[in-house]
């Protein structure tokens, strides 16, 4: 694979990250206000820590790391 496309996976990699956080946020935002229930913000919850520990692995398994 070419270091440009390294480089361009990397940034959308960093991009979508980010997202996550944002989304994970917002929903404890709306949980704090009401606007979100507890079984919805759960859901959202356990999909960022997922979706957060299948983004471990794969850096793991890629670099090499215990």
């Amino acid at each position: 694979m070419s270091e440009a496309m390294k480089a361009k996976i990397d940034k959308f990699m960093e991009r979508w990250a980010s997202r996550k956080l944002i989304v994970w946020a917002t929903a404890t935002v709306f949980l704090a206000t009401d606007k979100l229930g507890p079984d919805e913000w759960v859901a959202v919850a356990l999909a960022y820590i997922g979706i957060e520990g299948l983004a471990d692995i794969a850096t793991r398994w890629k670099h090499g790391g215990s």
